[in-house]
């Protein structure tokens, strides 16, 4: 069944995200994990491991949480139908260069140059909206992970209303990969910039993330882990409300405490 905003929120394409494997005389169903490609005008741009599903979403969000893209973009298969390559029309907004995603954990790159590049391509949130600590500490529950309750080996993200309502949730092997695919849906589906809306990851809050969801325009992002100290320091600077360690009824708030209620 197919995720939106104007339908259920369960999205689970298992027979693309799950391989079973033999293990010890017994069998195991374990999250699949493939390269895609992201080409834009038949250039290759960049290749990205991930679980098979929502290809078009994810080169979308990708390339929306990069600053590349400001608006919906065609985006499929190959003409030749090629395996793992996702095709874009551009043109893009701005040149990508040699190479400029330095989001990722293992980059390397400083946390002032990468805070600087952030603030240049996302604005400061809006205010609001308010919400109750209780309803934050609860999003995770609310999360639905059929792909995780198969194979322990996925992570999700979940956009929901101010009121707790799941409105998307996808997963991936990869937490940015997620957080681009329910990104991407939401690009499609004319929700962005997420002026009033929050996001929930199942695992730790990076730097990447917290980039994400600042250039989606989300005001409040919710972790069932712990954030980094960067992810914190990009979330006060950008305005945003960061909620780590979401569970058994509680919740840590490390910036943006002026959304949160109780």
């Amino acid at each position: 069944m197919e995720a939106g905003v104007s339908g259920a929120a369960v999205d689970a394409p298992l027979a693309r995200m799950v391989a079973v494997v033999e293990r010890d005389g017994g069998r195991d169903e374990v999250a699949i994990e493939e390269p895609l490609e992201i080409r834009v005008d038949k250039a290759a741009l960049t290749v990205t491991m991930r679980t098979p599903g929502h290809d078009e979403e994810l080169a979308l969000g990708f390339l929306y949480t990069e600053g590349l893209i400001s608006e919906p973009h065609r985006a499929g298969p190959t003409a030749d139908l090629a395996a793992n390559i996702v095709e874009v029309e551009g043109p893009l907004v701005r040149d990508p260069g040699r190479r400029s995603f330095y989001t990722t954990s293992s980059c390397g790159v400083c946390g002032k140059g990468a805070l600087e590049e952030v603030a240049v391509r996302a604005p400061r949130s809006r205010p609001g909206p308010l919400v109750d600590r209780a309803l934050l500490a609860d999003l995770p529950r609310r999360l639905l992970q059929p792909g995780f309750e198969r194979t322990g080996g996925v992570h999700a993200t979940g956009l929901f209303d101010a009121s707790g309502q799941l409105l998307v949730v996808r997963e991936d092997v990869g937490r940015h990969n997620a957080m681009d695919k329910v990104v991407g849906r939401a690009l499609l589906d004319g929700l962005l910039p997420l002026h009033g809306r929050i996001l929930c990851v199942s695992g730790r809050l990076s730097f990447e993330l917290v980039q994400k969801a600042a250039m989606a325009g989300a005001p409040i992002l919710v972790g069932v882990g712990a954030p980094s100290s960067l992810a914190i320091e990009l979330a006060a600077d950008r305005g945003l409300t960061l909620g780590g360690f979401a569970r058994r009824g509680r919740v840590n708030i490390y910036a943006g405490a002026e959304r949160v209620r109780g």
